[in-house]
């Protein structure tokens, strides 16, 4: 149970509550996330929107993004996040055990262009002040720049979205624990 008060819908204003439906019913199952977002309402309006508008965008593929946000939230330990996303990462091509096995160096179901997602998601996470010039010269060979940025943008936002969740015990959500078990079981 989360340490606050989950909001729901119909105790917000109509704009709020729109992007808070919006945002639950087609972002994937987040509604618990959202529910404790409410209580900021510029929050709510700023980053969900923000979210719907990334994916909307179609800026990054999708699986490039996922593994980062896989990367960033194990590397964080946030157990709300890997559910979430693992399931969005396996929609990519992944399997099960290579997502669980993300971090690994040797993975086999990663080519070159994944490596190097996993490989800038770390550093961009952990030491982003001694990312090394030739680390970027790798990425422009494969993103643009607007892929770059949104690439950094999407890790740092998942760290924030790591830390949230679990400082204020942000319960998974039984359609996510669903589709985690639907993996498992495969």
């Amino acid at each position: 149970m989360a340490r606050v008060r989950s909001i729901p819908s119909s105790e917000l204003p109509r704009d709020l509550a729109e992007i808070y439906e919006r945002f639950a019913s087609s972002y994937g199952p987040f509604r618990n996330q959202v529910a404790v977002f409410a209580h900021v309402p510029s929050a709510l309006r700023h980053l969900m929107s923000l979210l719907m508008e990334l994916r909307e965008a179609k800026t990054l593929p999708k699986r490039y993004l996922e593994i980062a946000i896989v990367v960033v939230s194990k590397l964080n330990e946030c157990h709300y996040c890997v559910a979430h996303h693992k399931p969005f990462l396996a929609v990519e091509g992944l399997s099960p055990k290579a997502i669980d096995n993300i971090l690994a160096p040797d993975n086999p179901e990663l080519d070159e262009v994944d490596r190097l997602v996993v490989e800038y998601a770390k550093v961009a996470w952990e030491t982003p002040n001694r990312i090394r010039d030739s680390m970027f010269e790798r990425l422009r060979k494969h993103f643009t720049e607007a892929q770059i940025v949104e690439l950094t943008l999407r890790i740092t936002l998942c760290g924030f979205f790591n830390r949230f969740n679990d400082a204020l015990q942000i319960e998974e959500e039984a359609e996510a624990q669903e589709k985690l078990a639907a993996l498992a079981a495969e």
